[in-house]
Order: C-alpha cells, then sequence, then structure tokens
C-alpha cells in the first residue's frame, strides 16, 4: 500500500506539479469511407492546422475500458440515461515497448445531458493498474487527491473490472484563429479485444470491429459547431451517427446483443474493386 494521499513519507505535503486534465466538448460523429474521409481532411486542411501531437499517417489511440460483470456503463449507454460515465486507461502511440514506466492517461469519461465530460491523470503504466486492478490507493498531489479517490471509489463500489481493448490510428486537427475552440478527428482501422488485457501482450488478437475501410469522423467543439463545417457535411452528405467504439466492441465480441447503435458491415459494402465498378458502368451506358 503507498502512502498516506498527498503526503510523502515524513507526513509533508507532495509539492508536485498537478498531472490533472479536464474538459467539456459537444461532439459530433459521422461514419465515413477511408477514401472520402481523406478528401475531407485534405478540404478541412485549408481552415486547420494538423495537430501537433498527430504524425502525417496518425498516431496510434489505446484503450481499456472498465465495467461491471453486468455491464452497467455499456447499459447506461444503450438505455440514453442524460448522466453516466466511462473509466478507462489509455494509451497514445505504438504498444511495442510498453512497461510498466510508460505514461497513460486513467480517465473517465461522463456525459451530462448533450456534454461530453472528461477528466484524467497522467501516470505510468504500473501505477495506472495498482489503481484500477489492484484497487490501490496510489501516490498522489493534493490536487489529485479527490479524482484519485473518485476511481478508487468507482472501482471498488461497483466492482469494475478490465473489459474490453479497443484501438485504432488517429490523425488529428485543430482549428485556428476564430476556430481555436474547434477539434476534429479521422480513426480508422478501428479493432480491439475481449481478453489479453495488457497492453504490453507480444501478440494480442485483435478484431477489427469497425469495417476497415470506414472510418470514424469527429467534430468537436466548446460551444457551437462553425456554419462551415456545418455546410462541408451537408455537401458531402455527411450524416450524424449515434456511435460509440466501447459499445460496438461489447457487440461485437458478442458480450452484448446487438442494439440499434450497433454499425452493420452489411450497411457499409466496401467499395468494390475498379474494374468491376467499370464494368457496372459500362453495362449502364448501354442500358
Amino acid at each position: 500500500m503507498s502512502q498516506a494521499a498527498g503526503a510523502d513519507e515524513d507526513g509533508r505535503p507532495l509539492r508536485v506539479a498537478s498531472r490533472l486534465h479536464a474538459f467539456n466538448r459537444f461532439e459530433l460523429k459521422y461514419l465515413v469511407p477511408v477514401e472520402q474521409a481523406a478528401e475531407i481532411r485534405d478540404e478541412l486542411g485549408e481552415r486547420m492546422d494538423r495537430d501537433l501531437n498527430s504524425p502525417v499517417g496518425g498516431y496510434g489511440v489505446w484503450s481499456l475500458y472498465y465495467d461491471t460483470p453486468q455491464l452497467r456503463f455499456y447499459w447506461e449507454k444503450i438505455e440514453g440515461l442524460k448522466f453516466r460515465r466511462k473509466l478507462r486507461i489509455r494509451h497514445y502511440g505504438d504498444l511495442d515497448g510498453v512497461t510498466d514506466d510508460s505514461p497513460v492517461c486513467v480517465e473517465i469519461k461522463q456525459r451530462v445531458n448533450r456534454v461530453t465530460q472528461k477528466r484524467r491523470i497522467t501516470l505510468p503504466y504500473g501505477v495506472a493498474r495498482r489503481l484500477c486492478d489492484g484497487r490501490e490507493m496510489v501516490e498522489h498531489s493534493v490536487k489529485e487527491s479527490a479524482f484519485i479517490q473518485e476511481v478508487l471509489e468507482l472501482v471498488v463500489r461497483l466492482n469494475l473490472q478490465p473489459t474490453a481493448i479497443t484501438g485504432y490510428q488517429r490523425e488529428a486537427l485543430v482549428g485556428r484563429d476564430a476556430d481555436t475552440g474547434l477539434r476534429v478527428t479521422f480513426d480508422r482501422r478501428v479493432r480491439g479485444r475481449d481478453r489479453d488485457f495488457h497492453f504490453g501482450t507480444p501478440t494480442p488478437e485483435n478484431r477489427f470491429t469497425i469495417p476497415p475501410h470506414m472510418s470514424v469522423m469527429e467534430v468537436k467543439v466548446n460551444e457551437r459547431t462553425p456554419h462551415w463545417i456545418t455546410d462541408l457535411a451537408a455537401r458531402r452528405n455527411l450524416n450524424l451517427v449515434r456511435i460509440s467504439k466501447y459499445v460496438q466492441s461489447i457487440e461485437a465480441f458478442g458480450l452484448a446483443p446487438r442494439s440499434v447503435f450497433h454499425i452493420n458491415e452489411a450497411d457499409c459494402p466496401p467499395p468494390a474493386p475498379i474494374e468491376q465498378q467499370r464494368q457496372t458502368l459500362l453495362k449502364a451506358g448501354a442500358q
């Protein structure tokens, strides 16, 4: 067991910088083919900047979700509760070489009416596992105490357990000038697993949970969506979807029946090969 919350071995308050981060956002989600997503990204690039943390080709995002044995967080989403929460450990980048010292984020993501709220703390992976899996009080500063205690209380009271891992490749753009609160992300190759929950598992058996030719586009704003974004969505016939990567994973792995939120592969057929498209056009022309 670690030392007392917010104190060193001699009982003095810790004077380290807070690793906490919190923000509120509105989120709009669209499901678009990868090819179209690339076109949209290029168009957005005329009015937005590439996130400094997003290299060309994007970066990996991996999340370990916790839930009750009865999948309480999953069912809260399905039932559309106005207030709901999720607990996850998130790692940014490749999983090759992940150790107990690798930085991860322990995050509570919650929905209050239409507003998405995220609160998280950056911890070494081993410490995060002691907190969420070992249910131990870990070393932290005074400013971090409330959040650490909330995580521990959730894990213990609800008997939270590792339930699913999701991963994807993300490209991110951020607004400039008057649109500084705008962020647009494109997530492709959405996959995961329902076992082997350690990020450092050598040969994990991941599977696609969203068809690989589709990507999830998310528009995130602090207040209202810029009009030129809604115009772009209308011009490209983008339809809002209520998609949750966690819910999609739970249903794809057969842990719960498929709901109205589930993205079925039959509804997102892959693009036909070029030659097949050409033959179809020739037949249509002949007719």
